[in-house]
């Protein structure tokens, strides 16, 4: 069994910009249906809002899952974050970004 992470951890950021109440529904939800995954903090942004997600491959399938349902922009990228001395491991936080395409009414 999974060890329970702090409400506070994360390991990526998902990024929305241009977002529409369709998009953020889709992510609650995907989110939602999975136990070992949690959004450790929501963060208005200028023009869209980021999702602090405790798992980055969870995070990376949701912007894959954003660029086939919706049309827009994917980006992804990681940080080094630390060292973990008992693994011997460097730890990296994701960074994914999607941005909606704007309708052009």
């Amino acid at each position: 069994m999974a060890e329970q992470k702090p409400d506070q951890y994360f390991e990526a950021t998902l990024q929305l910009r241009n977002p529409n109440k369709e998009v953020i529904r889709c992510i609650l939800n995907a989110v939602n249906k999975r136990k070992d995954v949690h959004i450790a903090k929501q963060v208005k942004a200028k023009n869209g809002i980021d999702f602090y997600i405790s798992s980055q491959r969870f995070t990376r399938s949701l912007g894959k899952l954003l660029k086939k349902s919706y049309k827009g922009e994917l980006k992804e990228s990681k940080k080094l974050f630390g060292f973990n001395r008992q693994k011997s491991k460097q730890i990296y936080r994701g960074t994914v970004l999607f941005r909606l395409e704007e309708n052009k009414d």
